[in-house]
């Protein structure tokens, strides 16, 4: 039996993923109000401050990853139905990941790269 490259069916994990990134951005997201509530706005010395803490940048880093992942799962299920040709379907992941670890690489840099 000949197995294809891409095309695996991931349908409950993918729902479980989904469903916990989308909770983790969430949490991150209700973190960050209520931050802004409880100073009456996020001005520049309140977000400085923030970031100035590494546990902060932890949970930020968190949820970036959270939101790369949940878009991984999105742009892979999409690509896996509408783009059929096995040659381009895989063309367009490779550049869906490169693209999601160059944000990821991108967002440690702006949490610990100094400047």
């Amino acid at each position: 039996m000949h197995k294809l490259a891409v095309g695996a069916h991931y349908g409950g994990w993918d729902w479980l993923v989904q469903r916990a990134t989308a909770l983790v951005m969430l949490a991150y997201s209700v973190l960050l109000l209520g931050i802004v509530l409880w100073n009456g706005g996020l001005a520049y010395p309140v977000w400085k401050g923030l970031f100035a803490n590494g546990a902060f940048r932890v949970v930020t880093f968190v949820f970036m990853a959270a939101l790369l992942y949940h878009a991984w799962v999105g742009a892979r299920n999409v690509l896996m139905d509408y783009a059929k040709p096995t040659g381009l379907r895989l063309a367009l992941m490779i550049a869906v990941v490169a693209l999601l670890a160059a944000y990821a690489a991108w967002t440690a840099q702006l949490l610990w790269g100094g400047a």
